[in-house]
């Protein structure tokens, strides 16, 4: 039933989106007269690899920086690639890759292959089900970059603001995982673009439902700043 739910939206939003994303496909070729695509490996269920499909925000040759994460200030990203990131544009062509089955619609976000390798042994089950374009994560930290953006190593800052809570909750989701939560969490993250407090309010909701600990709802609020964490073990 999810794959069948993932399989019906993704065909439909490609076909509702293509208008949208043909215009900013041709702008991104525009400005520097490259792909406007980008294609990264990814970790896929089960521990394998599959190349995910974004819309290329940054300039060509980013990923060879070797910087992982990516703050709001990155000089990488180009000055359409801010409008881009801003309303979450880059992620909807991995819908192609959600109606080819390497992804699902909900799930926890894709990895590289270097980020799976420091994995815990916790961690780990992250790779129980296929990776995602949201998930309860997706919602909670959509301003990750903005959380990073002045951190003089992004990736420290990541690794001990972001990762740590960031795979508690994708952990939930994967043990919980079902079209029900996946609708929820669909509606939520919609609803997270004009009202991220709203949609901060409903992840509660689920995550008391779900009987999560105590700390990651508190965490999950996003009302008090993050402080350095270990991810779980």
């Amino acid at each position: 039933m999810k794959r069948l739910f993932d399989i019906v939206t993704s065909a439909t939003g490609l076909v509702l989106l293509s208008p949208v994303l043909i215009v900013v496909l041709v702008r991104i070729w525009l400005q520097d007269h490259h792909s406007p695509f980008y294609l990264g490996e990814r970790a896929s269920r089960g521990g394998g690899s599959f190349r995910m499909v974004k819309i290329r925000s940054m300039i060509v040759g980013a990923d060879r920086s070797g910087v992982e994460s990516t703050g709001t200030a990155d000089t990488r990203i180009t000055p359409l690639g801010h409008f881009i990131r801003r309303y979450k544009l880059d992620e909807t062509t991995q819908l192609w890759n959600v109606l080819r089955g390497d992804m699902s619609l909900v799930g926890p976000r894709p990895n590289t292959l270097r980020e799976v390798a420091k994995y815990t042994a916790a961690e780990r089950g992250l790779l129980s089900v296929r990776p995602g374009i949201t998930d309860i994560a997706s919602i909670v930290f959509s301003d990750e970059g903005d959380i990073i953006k002045d951190a003089p190593d992004p990736d420290e800052a990541y690794d001990k603001l972001v990762r740590p809570w960031k795979s508690r909750l994708g952990l939930i989701y994967a043990n919980n995982a079902g079209v029900i939560l996946d609708i929820q969490l669909v509606f939520l993250t919609l609803l997270a673009i004009v009202n991220k407090q709203a949609a901060l309010r409903g992840v509660r909701r689920i995550l008391l439902m779900l009987n999560a600990d105590q700390q990651v709802i508190d965490v999950a609020q996003r009302d008090r700043p993050l402080e350095p964490s270990l991810p779980p073990l």
